[in-house]
């Protein structure tokens, strides 16, 4: 028992405990480590939501091509959610004067075309979500409950089915924000980032008979349209 107890109290003696100046350069690592990494986590959750916001788009886009199909079906021509009709544009502000289908030619859809790309394009000027822009509307609607737009932004609400007379567009309202929803079971697709939010436009499709050009769908996230945008021509 004596041996066993002087055994123990010599182990004891020789465990050493770490010093002030071991302690302090440890200490001293995991600051420079934290300082190191804390840039490049931040740079990987930004990558993150920026994948994820990109990925959203791709899903709007797929599903506004199966309405696209399934519209030409039972239309007889294929359009885009919001649409009244494939040679009517969805869209705000000036381009609202483009609404009447008899007006609408190879020329307006190229003018409308480019004013969207002066948006979005390589030295667009939609980069913020309060930048001035040329007629974006929000997908499932400004006031969404889930992922409302920011306060302040310049986004045109679709929220009644304000195009205008059309006699010979498909009977009842095509709301945009309600058939977007009803794309995706009720369920809205937001952005990741505080200030973003989905919106789109129709360029309207122009023509009769056999020589019709169908219409081409934008769509974006106001955190930076000219980053996060897709689009679709049939």
């Amino acid at each position: 028992m004596k041996q066993t107890l002087r055994t123990l109290i010599r182990n004891v003696k020789s465990i050493k405990g770490n010093s002030l100046a071991e302690f302090a350069t440890t200490t001293a690592l995991m600051a420079t480590l934290a300082a190191t990494a804390a840039p490049k986590l931040s740079e990987m959750s930004e990558g993150a939501k920026a994948e994820k916001s990109k990925n959203e788009l791709d899903k709007l886009v797929k599903q506004a091509g199966q309405f696209y199909q399934d519209t030409a079906d039972n239309e007889g021509r294929g359009r885009f959610p919001g649409q009244d009709k494939f040679n009517l544009p969805v869209t705000g502000g000036a381009w609202n004067s483009t609404s009447q289908h008899s007006t609408n030619t190879k020329a307006h859809a190229d003018a409308h075309g480019a004013a969207i790309m002066s948006d979005i394009g390589e030295n667009g000027s939609y980069t913020t979500w309060d930048a001035t822009n040329s007629g974006w509307v929000s997908v499932f609607g400004i006031a969404n409950e889930d992922y409302p737009a920011p306060a302040d932004n310049t986004v045109t609400a679709d929220d009644t089915d304000d195009v205008g007379p059309c006699n010979t567009c498909p009977p009842g309202a095509t709301i945009g924000k309600e058939e977007w929803l009803a794309l995706f079971g009720g369920e809205p697709l937001g952005s990741q980032y505080q200030d973003g939010h989905f919106v789109y436009q129709v360029v309207a499709g122009y023509g009769t008979g056999g020589d019709v050009y169908p219409p081409v769908l934008y769509v974006a996230d106001i955190e930076n349209a000219t980053h996060f945008n897709n689009v679709l021509e049939p």
